[in-house]
């Protein structure tokens, strides 16, 4: 899918023709909008398709009379049937008058341009535009980060209720999710860390400013990712911990119920021998069946409290 826009009036608008000042937004493009967009401003296809390959990694290159950068950026996806997140690669582009963007999927960081609430960003001043979209890439960063970590106090909240095999297999998913994320940060700190040495990317005080705040806002997404994956393996021990407890107590009460049904099992085993009933108590008698049956529950009963006394029921 291809889509320009342009600032006209405070607005990003979208746009039908190529101008300075536009801004070029590929989405998984189809090979004829590569080409157009390759030959309209002077790009080899092969920097516009990089961004597609998901096994790219975090770069900057300068190229004839343009700069690629490619960064990780957040997206939701369906994993083992639920929602997670990973990163793909957000290929931006930057020419002498123009800005490029492409990626394999519709994201909210590049939707947010659309809106009208970006109307104080503008996509004739190229750099300026270029670190805002890095901002909401980095911001979208920590607001999945805290969207996680929500996740995984909700599973603290309640190990004592309802942990099952799941959970630990969805905080996996997190703990995942969350080794893609340092990957892709740390890949895009690198990027920034370059673009700060260059001279040609500080055009004013204000985006040389702009860009000391996304590595701060970088360098702290790095602390979070690093702060939550050590937590998050905190609680997949406690579950696993509260999962052994749990198999641990149902063992010793199948133990205590073991002993206590010993009881009537071995005394009706002795009674139930084929010898002479002489030697049996209570073998002749009216009553000895019941009396024997009283006896077995006092003894059982005993038998139980004195277990439960020990913790074992």
């Amino acid at each position: 899918m291809l889509k320009m826009f342009r600032t006209e009036q405070d607005k990003i608008k979208e746009t039908d023709r190529i101008q300075s000042g536009v801004w070029v937004e590929l989405i998984n493009p189809e090979e004829h909008e590569a080409e157009k967009i390759a030959k309209a401003l002077n790009i080899e296809i092969e920097d516009i398709v990089a961004s597609t390959d998901p096994d790219e990694k975090n770069r900057i290159e300068f190229i004839n009379d343009y700069t690629l950068i490619l960064v990780d950026m957040p997206i939701q996806e369906i994993r083992h049937g639920t929602t997670n997140y990973t990163t793909i690669p957000l290929g931006i582009i930057l020419t002498a008058e123009n800005v490029v963007t492409v990626c394999t999927v519709e994201s909210p960081i590049l939707s947010y341009f659309h809106q009208d609430h970006a109307h104080v960003i503008s996509t004739k001043k190229l750099i300026r535009f270029i670190y805002e979209i890095l901002l909401r890439n980095v911001l979208f960063y920590q607001k999945a980060l805290t969207e996680i970590d929500k996740i995984r106090a909700e599973f603290e909240r309640n190990v004592e209720h309802t942990t099952k095999e799941s959970d630990i297999i969805r905080l996996h998913e997190l703990e995942t999710t969350l080794v893609y994320f340092a990957t892709g940060l740390r890949g895009s700190i690198n990027v920034l860390y370059r673009l700060k040495r260059y001279k040609q990317f500080k055009q004013y005080p204000e985006d040389e400013e702009l860009l000391d705040d996304i590595i701060i806002e970088n360098q702290q997404a790095i602390e979070m990712t690093d702060i939550y994956r050590t937590i998050i393996d905190g609680t997949k021990q406690l579950i696993s911990s509260v999962m052994d407890n749990r198999l641990n107590q149902v063992m010793k009460r199948l133990t205590s119920i073991t002993i206590i049904l010993s009881v009537p099992t071995i005394v009706s085993g002795m009674y139930g021998m084929n010898v002479n009933l002489d030697g049996m108590p209570l073998a002749k008698s009216l009553y000895g069946f019941g009396a024997i049956t009283v006896m077995i529950i006092i003894v059982s009963l005993l038998l139980y409290y004195w277990l439960k006394k020990k913790d074992m029921m």
